[in-house]
Formats: structure tokens, sequence, C-alpha cells
């Protein structure tokens, strides 16, 4: 532990979080909470605090199963591009850091709801083969004051020892400006807490947060992350070749091609395609066998333009 000889606190505090990381990971549960305890035992008024103690941040954080891979995704070329660089660098850290480079972990994904962002941060948990941990705002943020803080600290600690993607969706909800003078001044202790624990991250726990609002939140989020990524409206190609893939999917097509719709559909969401998909098959299936797909299809792009219109 030259690190700890020569005094270098964060150093050794952040190799050692590495190698529990490593060890929980292998479920060498006993050896983690042990070497948890070393760097609760030693050092600075700052130390962490016990394993045991951060067990209490799962009320926290949610624990999901990943299942999207990246190639189920229909994404912008750039998105693919930088998402796929993330991925190899995590895949591919021990040479980084034998020339003493870390891989990418931090991840701002921006952009109008319904088209990827989550499914993005699911990506990258299943391609990386970690858990994935997303963010409970309703335990998070605490009406008392002075607790919310307290639950950020206790959430990343938490997160630090583990190899994990850590997902905060809806970010501009506890990521706001701090300048705005209608905010409290417990909202900005939040804030400030927030940063700061994500530039404490170590690296192999990749942060991925997610905003429909990027305007809404803090200046200063935005230098915090490595990869800032906008997650658009799907192109008209893009939602072509989304549509082909639902349509295989579902085992039929939609009763027009999927120019017609994507012309039809015009500015819609990735997940209003894909809605749009489900209920033209559960429609079909359920007026069988006098099913008119073509009828059914016209129908349903009539009522998303009602609804799109109001």
């Amino acid at each position: 532990m030259e690190a700890e000889r020569t005094g270098d606190r964060a150093r050794f505090t952040s190799l050692v979080e590495a190698v529990i990381a490593e060890e929980r990971a292998k479920s060498h549960h006993l050896l983690a909470d042990r070497l948890a305890a070393l760097i609760t035992t030693t050092g600075s008024p700052e130390r962490l605090r016990r394993d045991s103690a951060a067990t209490a941040s799962r009320d926290l954080l949610h624990e999901v199963v990943p299942q999207r891979r990246l190639t189920d995704l229909t994404l912008d070329d750039s998105v693919r591009a930088n998402i796929s660089e993330l991925i190899e660098e995590h895949h591919r850290s021990e040479l980084l850091r034998s020339h003493n480079l870390e891989p990418r972990h931090r991840v701002l994904l921006a952009g109008p709801p319904g088209n990827g962002k989550t499914s993005i941060a699911e990506a990258i948990a299943t391609e990386t083969m970690l858990p994935m941990y997303v963010a409970r705002y309703e335990g998070l943020v605490s009406s008392f004051l002075g607790e919310s803080a307290s639950r950020i600290d206790d959430a990343f600690e938490f997160a630090r020892s583990r190899r994990c993607v850590l997902f905060f969706d809806e970010f501009d909800t506890i990521a706001k400006e701090r300048s705005d003078e209608h905010e409290t001044g417990e909202i900005k202790r939040v804030v400030s807490t927030l940063l700061l624990q994500i530039d404490r991250l170590p690296a192999h726990v990749i942060v991925v947060c997610a905003t429909n609002h990027s305007e809404l939140l803090d200046r200063a989020a935005w230098r915090r992350f490595q990869l800032r990524l906008l997650v658009d409206h799907p192109t008209r190609n893009s939602a072509v070749s989304f549509l082909d893939r639902l349509s295989a999917t579902l085992g039929g097509g939609l009763g027009l091609a999927s120019r017609t719709i994507a012309d039809r559909l015009k500015g819609a969401s990735y997940a209003e395609l894909e809605q749009f998909a489900l209920d033209v098959r559960r429609r079909y299936v359920l007026g069988l066998p006098d099913s008119d797909l073509a009828s059914i299809a016209k129908n349903k792009i009539a009522q998303w333009q009602t609804q799109a219109t109001r």
C-alpha cells in the first residue's frame, strides 16, 4: 500500500474501493466487508462508513436487471458510436490503466422523452455485465431539512464499493440551477452534495444521468460529465428502421408500409411508435377472424394525429 505509506489518502481510498468492487463482483462479500472496515477505521474524518451502514442505501436505489442490448436499440450514428466507445473502454480498462488512463464513466443524456435514454443506460449495464441501480427520488429527497444531502451521501457510498451502473432519470429534478432565486437553500445544498459526489465516483462506477429539460440543469453540472449526448426524436429513416424491426418482432405487419407510417406519425418518439405498433396488433388480434389490418392502422394514425394537435 504505497499510497497509504506516502500519505496519499485519496489514492489509497480509491484503490481500496476498486478492490472492494472487484471482490463483490466475485461474491467474496466477507473479504469486501473487511476491506470496507479497513478504510473506515483508518484515515481522515472524511473516511467512509462501514459497508453495513451503506446497506441502508438500498432503500434509496432500486436494482433492476438489465435486458436490452445495444444492438436492440435504434440510435443516431453518433450516439451509438460514442456509447460503443464507452463500453469498449470498460471492457479494456486494464490496458488503459497500464498507461495511467481511466475509462470514461460519467454520462449525461439529454433530449425529449420517449427516445431511449433509459434504454441506453440499460444497454450500457448489459454490455458491461454490471448491475444497474436506479435512483429513487422518493427516498433521496426528504421533507426534513438537511436529510436529503445525507441520503445522497449514503447512496453514493453504497455505489462506490461496487462495480455498477448508477442511473439518475429526470436528473433536472435533483440538479436544478442553484442561481434560481425561487429555490431554497436546502435544494442548493442538495445540488452541491450531488455534484461533489459525482466528482468523487471511481471509474468502476458508470453514472448515467438523463434529462428531458437540460435548460433546467445547474450550469456546473455540465462539466461533471465526460460524455454529453443529445438523444433526439427519430429521423424518418430511423423511424422506418424501428418500425421494420417492430413488425418482425411482433410477428406480423402493421397494415401499412413502414415509410407511410413514419410519414403520417412525423414527430413521434420511439416510445410512441412502439405504442402505435402494439395498439395495431392488439386490435388486429382481438378482431380476428374479420380484422382489416390496414383499416386498423389508418384508424390508429387518425387517433394519434388528433391527440398530437391538442
